[in-house]
């Protein structure tokens, strides 16, 4: 890779937008931490309801997406966000500690793009996000 090649790679990726949904603060924090670490800009929702709050307010390019979600869990709000015609093509990552066989094939059953197990490798992560945000440049 060249330095005009790394150049504008780290531009498309400063202009990305990153939706974490997971009800957990630790986790939420730990996310946006390590994504803002790496020139994203990190939008956080808690549950489903302020996830279509962020859903008619910003343009995302990816969503991050646990399971374990109060009232609508995340399989069934994967199925919503990957259903709209404005969103079915924004890459959506299931982010569970669930990692049964069933578990991972539900998500993508559910439509998710991929589906990573927490506890998760940092790197691994980053990896995924990247290699599907460049996808889509």
């Amino acid at each position: 890779v060249n330095l005009t090649d790394f150049r504008e790679l780290r531009a498309a990726i400063e202009t990305r937008t990153v939706l974490v949904v997971d009800d957990d603060e630790i986790m939420r924090s730990a996310l946006k931490r390590i994504l803002e670490g790496e020139g994203y800009n990190v939008i956080l929702a808690e549950d489903g309801l302020e996830l279509s709050r962020v859903l008619e307010t910003t343009r995302l390019d990816m969503v991050l997406l646990d399971v374990s979600l109060p009232w609508v869990d995340g399989f069934e709000l994967c199925k919503l966000i990957k259903g709209h015609p404005n969103f079915s093509n924004v890459p959506l990552i299931m982010v569970s500690a669930h990692k049964a066989k069933e578990d991972v094939e539900k998500g993508f059953d559910s439509g998710a793009d991929d589906y990573v197990t927490k506890p998760f490798d940092i790197d691994y992560m980053l990896g995924v996000i990247n290699k599907m945000l460049l996808e889509i440049v």
